[in-house]
């Protein structure tokens, strides 16, 4: 649903307990049919999912609008936010009763809960990049030193990874982190929140105006770098931020954060794959972790992030 649909027609008091999505193409999400299968399996009855359609950079007033509906609304329980998670954040963030310090680190909202007749505010991308990293690079990757990674593009996904990716307790870690971006405001916000990070990683920040412009980034990493598509190009908007015209460096995994879209990125990586012997993952894992922990804050139950009963909701989640 559009915002001003929701305004004038499904913007009333919940009927049911209520998560709403808010996206930019929310329909066109796996979710629609997941979270049925899961409201079932985790005893959520009566649980509904409604999308929320807002286009990008929206106006402030109208993420006011959705927050403010949320804390009034007895049956309306909580949000996901995709996409908007920094707009939202600066947007409205003086609505929130709490805020989480991965919140107030990122700048950012990916998650907004109601608890004791409190309205909070989380980011949950820090939890679920990570489980999804841990889930597709190899043990020992970054090892040995020398190791790189390319975020193409900005916002909330590429806060989380990067944070997560330069932590000081990790074992091991990449030495260097570029981040790219089509806008310097974006790039100067990141470069705020990396500035109160205690690491040794070093960052570097590149304006790309064009995507030829990630191609020669890309053309300077090491063998072996980390390469994500982090820009919504492929599901939020058509594309990649590559050309076909890009070289991978050799051994280099490739991570698109869309499972759903033209998954251009995806194509011109799998292209490479056997000549320049690339590991490629999709958004799928980062999917179900990123709706696990909102589904367990939102609801308030536990679902564990691996085992059995990860298993079953991931199984649940992947039957056509």
């Amino acid at each position: 649903m559009t915002l001003e649909t929701l305004a004038g027609d499904t913007l009333r008091p919940a009927a049911t307990p209520t998560l709403y999505f808010i996206g930019v193409t929310t329909g066109r999400s796996s979710i629609q049919t997941v979270f049925p299968r899961w409201a079932d399996a985790l005893g959520l009855d009566g649980a509904r999912l409604q999308g929320i359609d807002l286009p990008l950079h929206a106006p402030a007033d109208d993420y006011r609008r959705v927050v403010e509906f949320i804390a009034s609304d007895p049956l309306s329980l909580g949000a996901l936010v995709t996409t908007h998670k920094i707009d939202l954040y600066n947007a409205a963030r003086d609505l929130f009763d709490e805020i989480d310090p991965f919140a107030q680190l990122m700048g950012e909202t990916s998650c907004i809960s109601k608890r004791d007749g409190m309205l909070r505010c989380h980011a949950k991308d820090p939890i679920s990049s990570g489980l999804a990293l841990e889930a597709f690079v190899p043990d020992g990757h970054w090892a040995g030193g020398g190791r790189e990674a390319l975020l193409m593009g900005a916002g909330g996904s590429t806060i989380a990874i990067s944070w997560y990716l330069s932590r000081a307790e990790a074992s091991t870690r990449p030495e260097r982190i570029v981040v790219t971006n089509r806008s310097q405001p974006r790039l100067d916000h990141i470069r705020e929140i990396h500035s109160s990070l205690q690491t040794d990683v070093a960052f570097d920040y590149v304006l790309v105006p064009t995507p030829e412009e990630n191609d020669r980034v890309l053309s300077t990493l090491a063998p072996g770098a980390l390469v994500v598509n982090a820009t919504g190009l492929g599901k939020d908007a058509p594309g990649s931020p590559l050309t076909d015209e890009a070289v991978f460096p050799e051994r280099s995994l490739a991570w698109d954060l869309n499972y759903r879209g033209d998954l251009v990125f995806l194509d011109q990586a799998r292209a490479q794959s056997a000549s320049r012997r690339l590991r490629i993952e999709d958004g799928w894992t980062y999917f179900i972790h990123g709706w696990t922990q909102v589904v367990a804050e939102v609801f308030d139950v536990s679902i564990p992030t691996s085992g059995p009963e990860f298993d079953r909701l991931s199984d649940l989640a992947s039957a056509r």
